[in-house]
């Protein structure tokens, strides 16, 4: 038996497992939980890959387990969390019994989700960079807003439900639109050929520094806004 051919498999198994973790944190509201276990997640996600290219352990069905994994860590989970603080904000607002049903139009995340994946999966032209928003950039957006903004939802509900509900279908919409991303995967370590990832990784650590944990969703819109500046030259 080959056990190095798992090797890969099992670390998206492990993904998929935070993941899972993660959708049951949110659900019981523990939205801190939720964001690490992403987290830990997306580094699960980063290793399979790095496994996988290591070992040349690559298989049909270790693609295929990379999606499901992927669907539940970054696709459910993001969603449970924007549904947990739906939850909480729309009961206070004066829209009788559509409050109840506010908090599904989180669903919106796992939906587009599945469809950025799907197409993913059968884009060629995604085989060295990105066609739209990946999904563990979208999980990690919504984990660093969902543990930042919960302290400033009461009294603002309905300007929370508004901002967060819009938000969700826009950058849904970035999963699947046609605004090519950059990866961040390096073949060597200068800047020539580098530049705009080292300077997605300098923004980065002084938007956590300036901002804590939020500061990983403000990563993520440095990250779309370098792809689309790298698009136009």
């Amino acid at each position: 038996m080959n056990i190095r051919k798992h090797i890969p498999n099992t670390i998206t198994c492990l993904s998929l497992v935070a993941g899972s973790v993660a959708v049951v944190n949110a659900l019981q509201g523990d939205l801190w939980g939720a964001a690490w276990w992403i987290i830990t997640a997306a580094l699960f996600d980063f290793l399979d890959g790095f496994a996988a290219r290591l070992l040349q352990a690559y298989s049909p069905m270790g693609k295929e387990l990379d999606s499901l994994a992927d669907m539940v860590s970054f696709g459910v989970a993001p969603g449970m969390i924007v549904f947990r603080l739906l939850s909480e904000a729309a009961p206070i607002l004066p829209l009788g019994n559509i409050n109840i049903y506010l908090p599904y139009l989180a669903f919106v995340i796992p939906v587009f989700s599945a469809l950025r994946l799907a197409k993913f999966n059968i884009d060629e032209r995604q085989t060295t960079s990105f066609i739209g928003l990946p999904v563990p950039a979208h999980a990690l957006f919504w984990a660093a807003i969902g543990c930042s903004v919960r302290p400033v939802i009461a009294g603002n509900e309905c300007l929370f439900v508004g901002l967060t509900v819009l938000t969700a279908f826009l950058s849904s919409l970035l999963l699947v639109s046609e605004i090519p991303m950059f990866s961040l995967k390096i073949k060597s370590l200068s800047w020539k050929g580098n530049e705009i990832r080292y300077i997605l990784v300098v923004g980065a650590l002084l938007f956590v520094i300036l901002w804590g944990f939020l500061g990983i969703a403000g990563t993520i819109l440095l990250y779309i806004v370098l792809s689309v500046f790298n698009k136009k030259g």
